[in-house]
């Protein structure tokens, strides 16, 4: 592709697009709001989960060194 020819493929890439972006059926604003609060209460309780896990695992590690003796 010539360099003269981008201004034009990239117009039609647009026109394209905004041709696309009609056919889309977007959600309603209620569930957009309702399963981005689903997301939300996930991640927190994933990441409390994990949290739990991951210190109960360094005690489990710590007292397993402890009693090993290394």
């Amino acid at each position: 592709m010539k360099v003269l020819e981008y201004p034009k493929s990239a117009k039609v890439f647009l026109v394209e697009v905004r041709a696309e972006f009609k056919k889309v059926t977007w959600p309603p604003r209620k569930e957009v709001s309702g399963t981005t609060v689903v997301v939300i209460v996930t991640v927190f309780f994933f990441g409390f989960y994990l949290y739990g896990m991951d210190v109960a695992m360094s005690y489990l590690a710590a007292a397993l060194t402890r009693l090993v003796g290394t």
